[in-house]
């Protein structure tokens, strides 16, 4: 289902993992173990149009001819550091994925990304993009990381996140109208620090550990 110009998942598996990494009581390596499972979920609708190509294969009983992935022309791209948590679970799908990282963090008082890294696949005008991350808060992140993989070249984009606030989609898509969103949930607000209500809290921290 699409609202404020994302792509919602509406899928009750999706639901139930959510709401359990959202109470405050769910330990570190059981947020980690559930952001890695809704990430196979959200892989799944993202990757959707995936194009296939028909190969000659055998089976047990006789030959056929079957669909398979056309080439390997697929990467994820982690905003760093929490980002890495969604990608690994969408790696666990599509393991020959290419892997690339885009450092930002969030200015504490102007709530504007800094970018500290930046390594990306060779060919990536040749890929599709799924630049993930766990939260859209603000979307300053988010847009500043899709905007250097278009000046690395990418033409075909897809971003991926756990949740979102309206505010945050608005800005990614008058940043990006030529990027997809896809999310679990929209949330209702951002709080007077950029954090995501009702949200989860940090999710880089209660992935991690750290506060």
């Amino acid at each position: 289902m699409k609202s404020h110009e994302a792509n919602v998942l509406n899928h009750p598996l999706v639901e139930h993992k959510l709401s359990l990494m959202r109470e405050k009581t769910t330990e570190t390596a059981k947020f980690r173990l559930l952001l890695r499972e809704i990430s196979l979920l959200l892989a799944y609708e993202v990757l959707r149009d995936l194009k296939l190509h028909e190969v000659e294969i055998e089976t047990p009983m006789e030959p056929m001819k079957a669909n398979k992935l056309e080439g390997k022309k697929l990467c994820f791209i982690s905003i760093l550091r929490a980002g890495n948590g969604l990608m690994e679970g969408m790696l666990d799908l599509v393991p020959s994925a290419r892997v690339g990282h885009v450092g930002l963090y969030r200015d504490p008082k102007t709530l504007q990304p800094v970018e500290y890294y930046k390594k990306l696949p060779d060919r990536i005008e040749e890929r599709l993009s799924v630049l993930v991350d766990p939260m859209l808060a603000t979307g300053n992140s988010a847009v500043a990381a899709a905007q250097r993989l278009k000046e690395a070249g990418a033409k075909n984009i897809k971003f991926a996140c756990l949740l979102a606030a309206p505010v945050g989609v608005d800005a990614f898509s008058e940043a990006h109208p030529d990027i997809p969103i896809y999310t679990a949930a929209i949330d209702r607000e951002l709080n007077d620090h950029g954090y995501i209500l009702p949200g989860l809290g940090d999710a880089g921290d209660r992935m991690y550990g750290t506060k």
